[in-house]
């Protein structure tokens, strides 16, 4: 065993340790625009995937080993228009530091509009407005020929009015990699850590959770199949669904069966690639679709589509979701080499 890979060990041991023993108990979760992709193409795949591999510094901020030399002097901004006035948007930096080892870093918004504010009463007080702010600092290291280990360590920053919270995470990733048999799979744990500075009294929890994904190519033809499976720190996961459609003020029913919660943990993801510059891509979330099941959904809800295109230095990516008649998302990625450019 390598001395990398002992240390990768004891860290995921401790963080993960350290999580459990800061989680007391049951509180309000916070923070939970880290769940939103800054990747086009994750976002195409389901919204969550481990083990794409491609040429797209955007891709670390779902698994920290994704990141490696070969994205040295890489830069991608990514942003989206999501329900409603909400505008996120991102820039991330990578740049190797040896044959082996990388390191990135990055920021990214989340920015959600004019809320209009009230007193107690009801009295309207204006407007105000609210955001978040995730800044990152990524390294990664090839354990091994197949195996490599990666740590983002985040500081968050929430505005809400007057009101200001901040928090210290932490992800910790492993991918294997077997370019012979065009084959992948990762484990990562994220979100691990807590609040620096609370709203008030307070306390909130970090989304914290452990993934785990596979990639498999298909020879026989360009087709790329993935796995996701998250939230994992918790199997039940019950959703409530109307118990008739044609009116929404019906009781509302809950499922909690073996089956609905084993899918409402998996993402899946099809890859369609004509070519090295040029992919399509479709994924389904089981999740969002149920969690949709008391709002007007239609067809797509659960479904999300994209595709990319590589010209020269610079790579774009496009995603689009509909999770109810009411919300319709789109998101875009520009990624290029500086390296390349100057050549």
């Amino acid at each position: 065993m390598t001395s990398y890979l002992r240390h990768f060990i004891l860290l995921a041991a401790f963080l993960v340790a350290f999580q459990l023993v800061a989680d007391d108990g049951p509180k309000t979760t916070a923070y939970n625009f880290l769940s939103v992709p800054s990747s086009s193409h994750v976002y195409a795949l389901g919204g969550h995937n481990l083990t794409v591999i491609d040429d797209d510094i955007n891709l670390v901020e779902q698994n920290p080993s994704l990141l490696g030399p070969e994205f040295d002097h890489q830069v991608g901004i990514n942003y989206m228009r999501y329900i409603g006035d909400t505008n996120f948007a991102g820039v991330r930096y990578g740049q190797g530091v040896s044959e082996h080892g990388a390191f990135a870093v990055g920021v990214q918004y989340f920015g959600y509009g004019n809320i209009q504010g009230a007193a107690i009463d009801g009295t309207k007080t204006g407007t105000f407005s609210a955001s978040d702010m995730a800044f990152n600092v990524t390294y990664s290291h090839d354990i091994s020929e197949k195996f490599r280990g990666g740590i983002t360590v985040k500081y968050l920053y929430s505005k809400y009015e007057d009101y200001s919270a901040g928090a210290v995470a932490a992800d910790l990733g492993v991918n294997y990699y077997d370019p012979d048999h065009e084959f992948t799979a990762s484990l990562v744990a994220k979100n691990l850590g807590g609040q620096v500075k609370k709203f008030n009294e307070f306390k909130d929890n970090l989304p914290w959770d452990i993934q785990v994904g596979m990639s498999k190519m298909i020879s026989a033809m360009p087709v790329r199949l993935h796995l996701t499976a998250y939230e994992l720190t918790r199997w039940k996961s019950p959703y409530y669904k109307i118990s008739d459609v044609n009116n929404p003020n019906s009781e509302l029913i809950e499922k909690d069966s073996f089956g609905s919660n084993l899918l409402r943990h998996l993402v899946f993801g099809i890859d369609i690639l004509p070519s090295d510059n040029i992919y399509l891509a479709v994924g389904y979330n089981y999740r969002t679709r149920t969690d949709m099941a008391t709002y007007k959904r239609d067809f797509l809800s659960g479904f999300s589509l994209g595709g990319g295109l590589k010209v020269r230095a610079f790579g774009f990516g496009a995603a689009f979701a509909r999770p109810h008649t009411g919300a319709t998302t789109f998101m875009f990625n520009v990624t290029t080499s500086i390296g390349e450019l100057m050549r």
